[in-house]
């Protein structure tokens, strides 16, 4: 039998392609109430998509009963929680949808400064990101090891500057009952580094995500990675050379250019738009019951040598991409 919304007169051929005509007079007479109330069941992505077939759909789409669904519960709470005072979202933007998308496009920073807020545009799940004065910073407080600075390229006032160490450690947290249930994310450490970076190319580091108090299993696994980019570029040879960096303040003026056997291939940053990198730190759950509270670590307390010249942004936690 043919395919279509509308019984077909058995005198007309048989065809499997909707009637474009009938498919935009059935939707059409449906109250727009309804349409929009059916969008609000689907995501983001699909209401877009939809809004293409016809004009019921576009219409409906615009209702703030469809994009208050793909907003967090709390959202007025956070918007009036920003930095700048928020507003409480209705007021500062004519719509849902308005609110919506501006959380996409524009993280707000919440938390007295400490932590950025937004929402993935495909699937509306939150997304954080903690400051660096939100992390715990081995010898973060210690002048001689690190220091404080204000940058133009961060969305934070502070970001933590490396001067050198000798044990490199940062840690994270955040409570899973904020993030969105029944989805997976990934933790990204949030750095760069300068043309004063040294020391991290003789020894890789050691990343790891999960549930505080959790030991070490297939759910929280310890990676090992680089920090340093050009030990990552350099990676697919088995024995690289790498270029002479200044040792540190120790021996200021001495070069290295030593070899470091890279074997198999490891985990290292990635270039983002903002002119940061992201390294990959570990993928977690996040459950029905949504309790807990997930741990981010990023180690380099082996090799023993000293590094310094990268700055930490923070810790950005998102959805993984479908």
């Amino acid at each position: 039998m043919g395919g279509g919304l509308l019984k077909l007169d058995h005198n007309e051929p048989e065809s499997n392609e909707l009637d474009d005509e009938s498919v935009g007079n059935f939707f059409d007479s449906l109250p727009e109430g309804f349409v929009s109330n059916a969008l609000a069941l689907t995501s983001p992505r699909d209401v877009c998509r939809l809004s293409l077939v016809c004009s019921i759909f576009r219409s409906a789409a615009e209702w703030d009963v469809v994009w208050e669904k793909f907003l967090p519960l709390d959202y007025q709470k956070i918007m009036a929680a920003t930095v700048d005072g928020g507003g409480g979202g209705s007021v500062q933007f004519g719509s849902k949808k308005e609110l919506y998308l501006s959380l996409c496009d524009h993280p707000v920073i919440i938390d007295g400064g400490n932590k950025s807020f937004w929402l993935d545009k495909q699937s509306g799940k939150i997304c954080y990101m903690l400051a660096a004065r939100d992390l715990s910073i081995v010898w973060g407080d210690t002048p001689r090891y690190w220091r404080w600075i204000s940058i133009p390229e961060s969305r934070f006032t502070e970001v933590a500057e490396l001067m050198s160490v000798c044990w490199f450690e940062v840690h994270g947290k955040i409570n899973t009952s904020m993030l969105s249930a029944d989805t997976r994310y990934v933790a990204y450490l949030v750095y760069k580094s300068t043309p004063n970076t040294y020391g991290f190319e003789y020894h890789p580091a050691e990343v790891s995500v999960g549930l505080s108090g959790v030991e070490i299993t297939d759910e929280r696994q310890v990676k090992t990675v680089f920090l340093d980019p050009e030990v990552y570029q350099r990676q697919g040879y088995e024995q690289g050379q790498i270029p002479g960096r200044r040792r540190g303040m120790f021996n200021p003026f001495s070069r290295l250019g030593g070899q470091y056997n890279v074997g198999p291939p490891l985990n290292g940053p990635k270039p983002r738009p903002d002119g940061w990198r992201e390294l990959e730190l570990g993928e977690f759950v996040i459950g029905k019951e949504k309790e807990g509270e997930v741990e981010m670590n990023v180690l380099e307390v082996k090799g023993g040598n000293w590094k310094g010249g990268l700055i930490v942004q923070g810790i950005e936690i998102r959805p993984k991409p479908s």
